[in-house]
Order: structure tokens, then C-alpha cells, then sequence
């Protein structure tokens, strides 16, 4: 998210961010958003999405992150300890207005009307953090409106990458602090980002198709790796 907005020259700074899930990846996406100056509006489970306007702060995160992970709680009791947040069971937050939506529950929970909705209130960047959260439909409706788009095999390519990142360490008999950690995921990040352009520009003056790009991108990356082995 951070490079696609820098990218056209945006930035998360002040950006109103609606988030499903509430497991690792949407909680650690909610801290980056708020680290980056943004401001999170919703969290989820499968019971159903809050919703507090006032933005969930660092120290509600904190209090979400001990009810999700240490204690294993219902997502609606945000609402109960914090009154002016609301809990909207057996929904989605995609009505949520909001700048970016980021989906980080599971498959297929962001469809075409979902879409439709985030477009209409504005919505300029969906970034996946689930395995093929938006399903087709959903993905054309946002292409066609010229969102902003990034599919979870290049947005959420972090965990892989640490865990490459960590098998490296352990070959090499090395280990890393987390300050460095951060910045070689960082780069690697930044170079997903940098080749999804390269691929995903398909006119002047248009936005990145970040999802032909990723496709692209990754294609060609197999296929050199085969090249290089002598398998073709």
C-alpha cells in the first residue's frame, strides 16, 4: 500500500482503512497502518465486523491483540468495552466508508457488490491480505473504476519472504535482529512493487494493473528459474 500511493505520489498518511480479520495478518496490517499515520476504522471475525469512527488507536489494538490472541475472545466485545464503537454481526465492513479497504479474513469475502459499494464511497485502493479474498467479479468492478489494486500474491508475499528470509539465516549459521529483518523485507517488498509496475503499466496516464503485473511478474520468475535449472 505504502508504495502504490507513494507511486502516484499519495502517500498512508491521514488514509481511512477498513480491515477484515482479526488474526496475525489483519492485526499486524492494522499497526502498519497506524504507524504509517493512517487511521483504522474496522476488524472482523467471523461473528462480524466493529466499527469505531474515532479510529482504533494503538492502545485499543493492544487491547484487541490480548482479546484475539490471548484470550481468545469474540471480536464483539470491542463494542461492549468501548461504547461509541458499534458490532455489526454477520457482516462484512465493505459499507464501511472508507480511502482503502484491505481484505484479511478468507476466500472469496470480498464479491462484486462489495466492490460496487467500496467504489461508490470512494474507495481508491484494495489490498489483499488473504488467499484470493475478491473474487472475479469483485476484481473487475474495481479495475474498471481504476482502484488501485493489489492481490494478495504480491501484497501478502511478506510472510514467504520472512520465512525465506529466516531458512537463509539458518543456512548460514547467521542471525538477524529485527531492525534488519525489517529493512530486507522492506526491500524485498519494494522490488515485488517495482516489478509490478514494470509489467502492470499498460498505458500512459492509466493506474498499475498491479494484478497483471504480479501475474506477469511471477510467470516470468518461474520461467527463468526453469531456464537457469536447464528444465526447458
Amino acid at each position: 500500500l505504502k508504495n502504490m500511493l507513494e507511486y502516484r505520489g499519495d502517500s498512508v498518511e491521514g488514509k481511512s482503512v477498513v480491515i477484515s480479520g482479526s488474526g496475525n495478518v489483519a492485526l499486524h496490517a492494522a499497526e502498519k497502518i497506524l504507524q504509517l499515520g493512517g487511521r483504522v476504522l474496522t476488524l472482523s471475525d467471523s461473528g462480524g465486523f466493529i466499527h469505531d469512527p474515532e479510529g482504533i488507536d494503538a492502545e485499543r489494538l493492544a487491547w484487541l491483540k490480548d482479546l484475539k490472541i490471548g484470550r481468545r475472545g469474540r471480536i464483539s466485545e470491542y463494542a461492549d468495552e468501548f461504547g461509541h464503537a458499534s458490532f455489526h454481526a454477520d457482516q462484512r465492513p465493505w459499507s464501511v466508508d472508507c480511502d482503502v479497504a484491505m481484505p484479511c479474513a478468507t476466500q472469496n469475502e470480498l464479491g462484486g457488490e462489495d466492490a460496487r459499494s467500496l467504489v461508490s464511497n470512494g474507495c481508491i485502493a484494495v489490498v489483499e491480505g488473504a488467499n484470493m479474498p475478491t473474487d472475479l467479479d469483485g476484481k473487475r468492478v474495481l479495475e474498471n473504476a481504476d482502484v488501485l489494486y493489489a492481490p494478495g500474491k504480491a501484497a501478502n508475499a511478506g510472510g514467504v519472504a520472512v520465512s525465506g528470509l529466516e531458512m537463509s539465516q539458518n543456512s548460514a549459521r547467521t542471525s538477524w535482529d529485527e531492525p534488519s529483518l525489517n529493512t530486507l523485507l522492506v526491500d524485498i517488498m519494494q522490488g515485488i512493487h517495482e516489478r509490478c509496475v514494470e509489467y502492470g503499466e499498460v498505458e500512459r496516464g492509466r493506474p498499475v494493473n498491479y494484478g497483471r503485473g504480479a501475474n506477469i511478474a511471477g510467470f516470468k520468475k518461474v520461467a527463468d528459474a526453469m531456464l537457469a535449472y536447464g528444465v526447458v
